[in-house]
């Protein structure tokens, strides 16, 4: 699902108590005790939001896990994205925990933040929790200093959405979009212009989104890895943006106003194709009109070192709070459900479209099923294949500050301004902001 937030860069943090770890001669009675906690009654309060996604999925998972442990009860609480950040930062702030639940769902781009503000207030998952089986990118929001801090959930991979019947129109096929660069793609845009009428692409005009997806991919971001600025001289974001450009500027992408705006080019038939993030598979399945006539193959690239056809936009993950009296019990519902069961994945994708970030997934029948909207194609499949693909990047303390200075550069870009002079402003203004 789309999902925006602020986000932070990682900061030194001390260190969290870790549960089960002690001298070699406590090994054994540390272990009875976990187990003891593991039988004892006990109730897991979650934090999250959206009954059909998140709550749902939440849910599902509380029952696989209560057949092996029936004294685990999982309580799950409605709240908001917006509402769970500020309770949780006043909470924090005020060094006051009681009313904090032992787990969270946290936005990708607010975790790094969270912790680095408030280091102890999150319990590290290192040697708890294999986070091995998961697609790297997304481990990556989590890690700080070496530790972990966030089970994924919900996946963000891109993917390229094609109307198959308006790329026959045109002589093409999907075949001829996999692996293809941004350049080709736009070159493609313009045959389908030609051929059909169609825009090839639609975005929002003031937002950055495109050139997210395009940096991703390339393994890099606003900001080096020791946190520098990284926008006036960046050469993949110089190369996305100067595609981007063309592409509005000769009419292949049509430029859009809002998010309303977009859904309905897409719906309405205006595009031929969506990049974008897994979740436009439920907005996409929304017209029975168009069924059978979608597909989709990978993300195209930029021409920089290190590019690649795989990305991702979006996305959130479960965290353990270190005040909770049942970190151990919530460590182990959490690894063995989210992070361990291929039942609960099956059980909610064909509801949810909820789609993994957990690699052995993959291999459960749910994603290996042909999606009929989209032509018998095995896209779940192919999703997640994509999500173990993604190139790792640091976000930034001052992530959503750059996003929008980039933004402004889109917008002076399409009016008229040069790339270069575009992207001196912005890295100008986010070192401004930064103190720089």
């Amino acid at each position: 699902m789309k999902k925006f937030s602020r986000i932070g860069i990682a900061a030194m943090l001390t260190a969290g108590l870790t549960l089960g770890l002690g001298s070699c001669g406590n090994d054994k009675q540390a272990s009875a005790n976990q187990t003891a906690d593991l039988n004892k009654p006990s109730t897991l309060t979650v934090w999250c939001w959206d009954q059909n996604f998140n709550i749902y999925a939440m849910n599902e998972a509380a029952k696989i896990y209560k057949r092996d442990n029936p004294n685990v009860t999982v309580n799950v609480v409605e709240t908001p994205w917006e509402d769970l950040q500020q309770k949780l930062i006043t909470s924090l702030s005020a060094n006051d925990t009681s009313s904090l639940p032992d787990i969270i769902l946290c936005q990708d781009n607010a975790i790094l933040k969270n912790v680095s503000n408030y280091p102890k207030a999150f319990e590290p998952l290192n040697g708890k929790i294999d986070l091995n089986q998961f697609a790297q990118f997304k481990v990556a929001f989590g890690e700080v200093n070496g530790k972990n801090y966030s089970v994924p959930f919900d996946n963000g991979v891109t993917a390229t959405f094609l109307r198959t019947d308006l790329l026959a129109q045109a002589g093409l096929s999907v075949a001829d979009f996999k692996d293809i660069t941004w350049q080709r793609f736009h070159e493609l845009g313009k045959i389908v212009k030609e051929k059909t009428g169609k825009y090839m692409i639609s975005y929002i005009g003031n937002d950055p989104d495109c050139v997210m997806i395009m940096l991703q991919s390339a393994g890099t971001w606003f900001f080096d890895a020791n946190g520098k600025v990284n926008i006036a001289n960046n050469a993949a974001l110089i190369e996305g943006l100067s595609v981007f450009a063309e592409m509005v500027k000769d009419g292949t992408c049509l430029n859009v106003p809002d998010w309303n705006a977009f859904v309905a080019s897409v719906n309405n038939g205006q595009v031929a194709s969506v990049i974008n993030g897994c979740w436009m598979v439920g907005i996409i399945s929304t017209q029975a009109n168009q069924a059978g006539n979608w597909a989709i193959t990978n993300t195209p690239k930029l021409t920089v070192p290190g590019a690649t056809n795989y990305s991702s936009q979006g996305g959130s993950s479960w965290m353990v709070m270190s005040s909770s009296k049942n970190k151990d019990v919530a460590m182990d519902f959490l690894g063995k459900t989210f992070a361990g069961s291929k039942e609960l994945y099956e059980t909610i994708l064909p509801s949810s479209g909820a789609i993994s970030t957990w690699i052995p997934a993959a291999g459960s029948d749910a994603y290996n099923k042909g999606n009929d909207y989209f032509g018998g194609q095995e896209i779940y499949k192919e999703l997640v294949d994509y999500s173990g693909k993604i190139p790792r990047v640091k976000y930034g303390i001052y992530n959503y500050e750059a996003r929008s200075e980039v933004g402004v550069a889109v917008s002076s870009i399409l009016s008229g301004s040069s790339v270069q002079d575009a992207l001196k402003a912005a890295q100008k203004n986010v070192e401004f902001i930064m103190g720089e």
